[in-house]
């Protein structure tokens, strides 16, 4: 009697549509992150809480982290999306740091795009002293629900930690109270869940801190605040990026490009007024006329 062989042919068909979703939505991403365009950002929010949210409920989650240490991950052959996804985030966090939460997790996506709609006069800023304490709390918790799982072995932690499980529309009447709460108050505080609770994004803190990315700064840092209270993540100090609390996020990214907003090229026109004039690094510096925001 014949055995089936099973070919690359059987194991990729189920999986065809998943992946060339995944390789449009992953190229979206990136081109928006490389072009820094504002209108580009947000529809691969909006992309991003429609397809990896909704129709995939797919995140990075503990549970992929409880895999890991249990040996219980998916079959990779099997897959192939999941592992690709798992390496888009590896390697993207090993370059450019917290991309993933920025720009592709759904729950931050949805979060920002709240943000984008919701009237400043509704935000509450929290004093810097308290946001930067309060930063260390999702440290706090992934320590707690990794040291628990070890001990327990129970994955259902999961749900009292992410609030994730809402795009599968599952989930207990306490836990729905629990995410509205939660919802509610990001209105008046941004992001409030992935900047001091999320445990995913602690993780991806800690490989950030160990990358060798640099968002370019220039000496006028030292003393302009405009980027600094521009940053809806806490994570610009003066002139140093706090690496572990960046999401690339590319605000400041363009305010610094931003001819018209930012003091280094201001002073550089009112230094050099005239014409063409070059620069101290041999570019010539722009007239007024000429001076205007990127793309």
């Amino acid at each position: 009697m014949d055995v089936a062989v099973e070919t690359w042919q059987d194991i990729l068909r189920p999986q065809a549509v998943d992946l060339a979703l995944l390789i449009t939505y992953v190229a979206f991403a990136l081109v928006s992150f490389f072009r820094k365009s504002r209108r580009l950002k947000y529809a691969t929010l909006v992309f991003s809480v429609a397809y990896l949210g909704f129709y995939k409920s797919h995140l990075v989650s503990v549970v992929d982290l409880f895999g890991a240490i249990d040996g219980t991950l998916p079959i990779p052959k099997y897959n192939i999306s999941y592992y690709a996804l798992a390496l888009l985030v590896l390697v993207s966090t090993l370059l450019w740091g917290r991309l993933y939460c920025g720009r592709v997790c759904a729950f931050g996506a949805l979060t920002q795009l709240m943000d984008a709609v919701v009237p400043k006069r509704m935000r509450v800023d929290l004093p810097a002293a308290f946001e930067r304490r309060a930063a260390w709390i999702k440290y706090v918790v992934l320590a707690g629900v990794v040291f628990y799982f070890v001990a327990t072995r129970d994955i259902l932690v999961y749900r009292y930690v992410e609030p994730f499980w809402m795009f599968g529309l599952f989930g207990s009447a306490g836990m729905w109270v629990g995410l509205g709460l939660l919802l509610t108050a990001t209105v008046f505080v941004r992001n409030l869940y992935c900047r001091f609770l999320c445990p995913i994004g602690a993780l991806l803190g800690i490989m950030s801190g160990l990358t060798i990315f640099r968002i370019k700064r220039w000496s006028e840092c030292r003393t302009c605040k405009i980027c600094e209270k521009a940053c809806e993540w806490g994570a610009i100090r003066g002139p140093e990026i706090i690496k572990r609390e960046c999401v690339r996020c590319d605000d400041c990214e363009r305010l610094y490009l931003d001819r018209q907003k930012c003091p280094h090229w201001l002073i550089l026109l009112k230094v050099r007024p005239s014409g063409a004039q070059q620069s101290a690094g041999g570019r010539p510096v722009p007239t007024s006329s000429a001076l205007r925001s990127p793309p």
